[in-house]
């Protein structure tokens, strides 16, 4: 299927075409139902059958542990702020944050609100560029309820190397911008937690794996909505779950599947990146700020030369068939998310693009 247009939108992201045709075909009438899937009742056979088969499909991806339940809840990446210290801490009890970006900033200012929390490290900025913290400079508290951090900050363009090693105390994962895009030990966490709208699906849905342990301890102030315990015994149909997103987080597991799962997308991914970085690292008229140790696969952010540029490019490469360019306003510039669903060929015509504006104004 050929793509004149690439969405680089850091969420909600670009789903592969292939699934978005299937959706399209389905839409009216799913498997011969007469309905579309989102809206038949949650609680009938086929959609029972079909939650099902999601949740063994992303199983079956991440291999994750028989110990671990798998959770489809509603309120994207921001809810679990919440929830995950509702759930596993009592209110006398410290967290570890470390914080990379503006994402893990956010975890910790609502997780505040619930618990006493510690910065356990922070990044730092040397000759101009950005360094994630190393284990060695981890500040961890043993006695702490959980250890909170986010692999893959979106805004600042920064990727652990590394999972964190926290001992006893639960490791939390916020994966929103990297879950699926490689292989993981999902029996180094404690929670992992996800907004959909970047490598699973649509937004409006997250998806929680914790650790059973971990389950049944949640305050008795906690929403129901957010309760994991409520979560697990309900198969996650407490209430009327976000149907249509779980149906194309669906879709999107057996696209994976069919691309020879997650050790084959990782090298798609890792090639993506490095195709962009490269040309940059060469090029005088464009720049990326992280260090090479910590530049995340997901999302690269980079400045022109000249700012005065901005606007140019983003009218420019926008005409090409480039969406999305426009950095974040924190950090400004330009950002390119390259999600699973981002073929390389996206990369490549941006990479093309970036060469020819650079001629054209450099």
């Amino acid at each position: 299927m050929t793509q004149s247009v690439f969405n680089f939108c850091a969420g909600p992201a670009m789903l592969p075409a292939s699934v978005m045709a299937q959706a399209k075909q389905e839409f009216l009438d799913w498997q011969g139902q007469g309905v579309s899937v989102m809206e038949m009742s949650h609680r009938s056979a086929p959609y029972i059958e079909m939650a099902a088969q999601a949740e063994k499909d992303l199983r079956d991806l991440m291999s994750i542990p028989d110990n671990y339940k798998v959770l489809f809840l509603h309120g994207g990446g921001r809810g679990q702020f919440s929830g995950v210290p509702m759930n596993i801490s009592a209110a006398n009890d410290t967290a570890d944050y470390v914080l990379s970006g503006q994402w893990s900033q956010k975890a910790l200012e609502e997780g505040q609100k619930y618990l006493n929390t510690q910065i356990a490290a922070d990044v730092s900025v040397v000759e101009g560029k950005v360094f994630l913290p190393t284990q060695q400079q981890l500040n961890l508290n043993p006695d702490a309820a959980f250890v909170h951090y986010c692999p893959n900050e979106t805004i600042e363009g920064v990727e652990f190397s590394y999972i964190p090693e926290t001992g006893d105390v639960p490791l939390v994962a916020d994966m929103s911008s990297t879950i699926l895009s490689r292989p993981i030990d999902v029996s180094k966490f404690g929670i992992i937690y996800a907004g959909a709208q970047k490598n699973i699906g649509p937004s409006g849905l997250s998806v929680v794996i914790v650790r059973d342990d971990l389950v049944g301890k949640a305050r008795k102030e906690t929403p129901a909505i957010l309760d994991y315990e409520l979560a697990v015994k309900h198969d996650s149909m407490y209430n009327t779950p976000p149907t249509y997103a779980w149906y194309l987080a669906g879709l999107v597991f057996k696209w994976l599947k069919a691309q020879g799962g997650l050790s084959a997308i990782e090298k798609v991914n890792q090639h993506k990146a490095d195709t962009l970085y490269r040309f940059m690292d060469q090029s005088d008229f464009y720049r990326n700020q992280v260090d090479s140790t910590c530049r995340s696969w997901m999302n690269v952010p980079f400045q022109l030369a000249d700012d005065a540029l901005n606007v140019k490019f983003l009218e420019q490469s926008d005409a090409a068939g480039l969406k999305a360019l426009k950095g974040h306003r924190i950090v400004g510039g330009m950002r390119a998310s390259i999600y699973n669903a981002m073929p390389l060929a996206g990369v490549e015509a941006l990479v093309s693009f970036m060469a020819d504006f650079e001629k054209r104004y450099g």
